[in-house]
């Protein structure tokens, strides 16, 4: 009885320890390394390049494609590159890209944006280019209903 009350206060202390030094106002895109820079409404847009030119550079990689995203079915999954998956990220599947690689992925037909890391592979379908995590989806979906947009991908890279 003891011995189950000294190991469940350490346990408790510990917890408490952790809770304190490790909490933080970061939220899940600074925890994935990607940094997602918005506007004073909270919607990723193209307005917010000038306010990060010095620290990025984009690299043209495709436009007018397809883009969807993953179905709840695959949270708690493994993806390729070992992390689990989550629909609540700001990840994304591509066939070719490396794993790692942060891409700005930019709804033509309305401007917004969003900043993902790949890693997992798909889609695999000849006709879609990128597979996102619902929440990147619906920052920059014009209608929220509708399965796949067409989106410009450029690759950016820290200077």
């Amino acid at each position: 009885m003891r011995n189950s009350v000294i190991i469940f206060s350490t346990a408790v202390c510990l917890f408490m320890l952790t809770a304190f030094t490790t909490a933080s106002n970061t939220d899940v895109r600074e925890s994935a390394n990607v940094n997602i820079v918005a506007d004073s409404t909270g919607v990723n847009n193209a307005c917010a390049d000038e306010a990060e030119a010095p620290l990025t550079k984009l690299t043209h990689y495709k436009s007018n494609v397809l883009a969807t995203y993953y179905a709840d079915k695959f949270n708690g999954r493994r993806t390729t590159s070992g992390e689990r998956f989550h629909n609540s990220t700001y990840t994304a599947a591509h066939m070719r890209l490396p794993l790692g690689t942060v891409v700005r992925v930019t709804n033509e037909a309305n401007g917004k944006y969003v900043d993902v890391k790949v890693n997992d592979r798909g889609p695999y379908s000849r006709k879609l280019e990128i597979d996102l995590t619902k929440k990147a989806y619906m920052e920059i979906a014009s209608r929220k209903g509708a399965g796949s947009f067409k989106v410009k991908l450029e690759i950016v890279e820290k200077k």
